[in-house]
């Protein structure tokens, strides 16, 4: 099978090129800027930006399947302004499946994320909601995912506690965190997700579907705060900052430039667990997963799920 990676040099994308060229598979990866990137030997690389229509045109020709990973994280503010969710994620999408549909492919995935919605409270749910009603109206064969937030090498999850932490008590020896610290998450490791999406790609069974996927544990912001500087040698006292001033302390930060802003806050005060995990549907259960806990050295040292592979 011949594969066009859409963000194939970027986190999840590096980890799937190699799951899915591991298979047997031909791999492209189409970013920016691919120069350099970390990818196994028989990977292609292809510059085009989803967001620019005519810098990707043919891109898609002779490929049997295109996945699109581009994506601006929810967690940071991006470069630009958030009006660049909509740009890169509903426009971005909707000039990449032109590209697929003119080539005729077999199979599109979408990585989209939980609580997409074009109503949603944030714009990057609101642009992945409206890429997500752009592929199923489509008429390219598709599978959606909306995984809960991954984490792994190369990820941002753990830069993002830390970053939270920078913000708010740069030089101070406790962490106050919005609300107490209690938006839950359900963190789900890179090398879990991959050969999943890699099996919705090979299997025909899957077209058609939505799946939303998780990791085998839900977690607080302050529990995971507490692990990733545990798993440093480090501990910190998290007190709880009321909503309300970390609303207003994020809007004033984004004004400024900061990597956090008012969509952040709107993050924090969601639920980001799946609704249904849907793991069943390519044979595994949550115990088959790597807990965070594990990936970050602590199963030794606290009570964990013992994961089923061992993080590279």
């Amino acid at each position: 099978m011949k594969v066009l990676i859409a963000g194939g040099t970027g986190f999840i994308g590096t980890y799937l090129c190699r799951e899915l060229s591991e298979r047997g598979h031909d791999v492209t990866a189409m970013s920016r800027s691919p120069g350099g990137a970390d990818l196994p030997d028989g990977v292609e690389t292809l510059a085009g930006d989803v967001s620019d229509a005519d810098s990707i045109d043919g891109a898609a020709d002779g490929m049997d399947a295109v996945v699109n990973l581009v994506s601006l994280s929810p967690l940071f503010r991006p470069a630009g302004g958030n009006e660049m969710h909509d740009r890169v994620h509903r426009r971005g999408t909707e000039n990449l499946l032109g590209e697929a549909e003119g080539a005729d492919v077999d199979c599109f995935l979408q990585m989209s994320g939980l609580g997409a919605d074009s109503g949603g409270s944030t714009d990057f749910l609101r642009a992945k909601g409206r890429a997500e009603e752009a592929v199923r109206d489509g008429d390219v064969p598709h599978v959606i995912f909306r995984p809960s937030v991954v984490f792994g090498d190369g990820g941002e999850f753990v830069s993002f506690t830390k970053e939270m932490k920078r913000l708010f008590a740069p030089a101070l020896p406790v962490y106050p965190l919005p609300g107490g610290g209690r938006t839950p998450f359900q963190p789900i490791w890179v090398g879990d997700l991959v050969p999943i999406l890699a099996d919705a790609l090979e299997e025909e069974r899957h077209l058609g579907e939505l799946y939303h996927v998780g990791g085998p544990d839900v977690l607080t912001l302050r529990e995971i705060a507490d692990m990733v500087y545990e798993s440093e040698g480090k501990s910190v006292r998290v007190v709880g900052l009321p909503m309300g001033l970390a609303r207003v302390g994020l809007t004033v930060l984004g004004t400024l430039g900061f990597k956090l802003g008012p969509d952040q806050y709107r993050s924090l005060r969601m639920n980001h667990t799946t609704p249904d995990n849907d793991l069943d549907a390519f044979g595994r259960t949550e115990a088959d997963l790597t807990t965070f806990a594990d990936y970050l050295g602590l199963s030794g040292r606290r009570d964990a799920t013992s994961p089923a592979g061992t993080p590279a």
